[in-house]
């Protein structure tokens, strides 16, 4: 018998609520045992971690990032954005996403697994926006990942806004990708495109039918400000959701992001045909986007999880600001309760990526689970306020364990499997040369 992992903890938060003395065995890659710690046995070869000052949970599910977005942190340029569409063609477009290399794409991928593995995320939906760094960029980026044994699905964001050459070479990158990726344990791959007025109705349907042929989840960016609603009213006199949904392109393996700017209707359809959306409440706010109305988006069925954007990686971060930005939007102190983002963060995150396999602690799920100081905090943990407390008063650095698959990817605070500060140097000086423009 393979030898385990048991963490011994002082609770375990389960969907049942909170469970005090109890902790987890870890084997063969998945959650063997859950229960009170003095049942969990141990052998002799087996690793026995004491964490009885440590809540253990789930990892966090990031359910859309952007690794490369790292390079824009600071920036300094001569753009001006005054709505969303100048944000893109002004700023993102030339400054960002079209100088992306292969090269780049990995740097940035290393230092985003740091931040990942640091605020316990540990499965990730990332979409590559690099038009000159294909083919090739996604396989670059796997490497990085397996290294730091992160569980992610890389996708590059096809479109047709460079030229027709490179929107069938976006589509080709992920085509390869899925294909090269069906068995691989960590990383798989999607198909993903951007959006309705970057990509013609022809080419989704392309685009959805690959995804259909490969068994991959179809991702698209919809509705983030509402330049795609007023344009796609202007050149078709519908609303996206609805052009999706008469394309054939709606259903159950559909992941739609940002979501901002729909109307009932379109949450409505959205509801039942079965797709699910990932809300980015923090780099909605940059971009001045709006507030996606994602209790609505519950109420309809749809399944939403969480993601970063690549914007600000701290998970604590952006589950804070899906917990308080709806509050206040809707001026409504009971809106989006701590368990509900926890839920959206976890469980219902990793269902939204079509994963059923994790997002819980149970026996038989993988074992991705973090683990989280707790005898710290000025105020107890109880089974009453800890989602209240994970979410408004927890950190990156109260992360004290993480484990993907049995793996071990943080050990008392300490990243693992990547050298953090190497990381660091090769981000600082490739922005050094990234920031200078002619």
């Amino acid at each position: 018998m393979e030898a385990a992992t048991i963490i011994r903890g002082g609770a375990v938060l389960l969907k049942e609520g909170l469970k005090t003395g109890w902790g987890v065995k870890l084997r063969d890659g998945l959650i063997a045992e859950v229960g009170p710690n003095e049942t969990l046995s141990a052998q002799a070869q087996d690793t026995v971690i004491e964490a009885t000052d440590q809540v253990i949970l789930p990892g966090f599910i990031n359910g859309h990032n952007h690794m490369y977005n790292v390079f824009s942190r600071g920036i300094s340029t001569d753009a001006v954005v005054t709505e969303f569409s100048s944000f893109l063609d002004d700023f993102w477009w030339p400054y960002i996403e079209n100088r992306i290399t292969p090269e780049l794409a990995e740097i940035t991928t290393r230092w985003a697994s740091v931040e990942m593995i640091d605020s316990g995320v540990t499965t990730f939906f990332d979409i590559l926006e690099a038009p000159n760094a294909i083919p090739g960029a996604l396989e670059r980026e796997a490497q990085v990942i397996r290294e730091a044994g992160l569980r992610g699905i890389l996708t590059f964001e096809a479109c047709e806004r460079m030229s027709s050459e490179n929107a069938e070479l976006g589509l080709k990158e992920n085509a390869d990708f899925i294909r090269n990726h069906a068995d691989d344990p960590l990383v798989k791959g999607a198909m993903s495109i951007h959006t309705l007025f970057t990509c013609s109705k022809e080419y989704v349907q392309k685009a959805r039918a690959m995804a259909k042929e490969l068994g991959s989840k179809f991702h698209m960016h919809l509705s983030e400000s509402v330049f795609e609603p007023n344009w796609t009213q202007e050149h078709y006199g519908k609303q996206p959701v609805c052009i999706y949904d008469e394309l054939g392109c709606l259903d159950s393996d559909v992941l739609a992001s940002q979501v901002v700017q729909v109307n009932q209707e379109e949450i409505d359809i959205l509801g039942r045909s079965g797709a699910s959306a990932v809300t980015m409440p923090l780099s909605n706010c940059e971009v001045g986007g709006g507030v996606a109305p994602v209790t609505e988006l519950l109420e309809a069925g749809v399944k939403v999880g969480i993601g970063t954007d690549g914007y600000i990686n701290n998970f604590f971060e952006v589950m804070r600001g899906a917990f308080l930005i709806h509050k206040a939007h809707r001026q409504d102190p009971q809106a989006m309760g701590a368990r509900q983002v926890y839920q959206m963060a976890t469980d219902m995150g990793a269902k939204a990526l079509g994963m059923e396999n994790t997002g819980c602690i149970a026996p038989g799920m993988l074992a991705d689970v973090i683990t989280v100081s707790m005898n710290d905090t000025p105020t107890p943990i109880n089974e009453k306020n800890i989602y209240d407390q994970l979410i408004l008063y927890r950190n990156p650095a109260d992360v004290k364990n993480v484990f993907v698959g049995g793996k071990q990817l943080k050990k008392d605070g300490v990243i693992t499997t990547l050298d953090v500060e190497k990381a660091r140097a090769d981000m600082r000086q490739a922005c050094a040369e990234f920031w200078k423009f002619k």
